[in-house]
């Protein structure tokens, strides 16, 4: 989910989200802010969006922080670690 070669993109996403609480930004002011094509941007906060770590209403994005909050407790729980297991 976010342990790929673009995870560092989506953790300046969720971070620079978390500082615009909260009015959000819109995809174009992510991709500005960040220095990232439109579309990267835009693919970026979608699959955020569809994991459930962003709220979109029209066109701005938000952090759902109820959700970063369960999977962050998720991973400090070690539960990738007990699969297979």
């Amino acid at each position: 989910m976010l342990r790929t070669t673009v995870d560092g993109t989506r953790l300046r996403i969720l971070t620079l989200l978390r500082q615009a609480e909260p009015a959000g930004l819109t995809a174009q002011t992510v991709a500005a802010r960040l220095a990232l094509p439109g579309p990267a941007a835009l693919t970026h906060l979608r699959l955020l969006t569809a994991l459930g770590l962003l709220r979109t209403d029209r066109d701005r994005y938000r952090c759902d922080e109820i959700r970063i909050a369960e999977v962050a407790h998720l991973f400090e729980k070690g539960w990738w670690c007990d699969q297979g297991r």
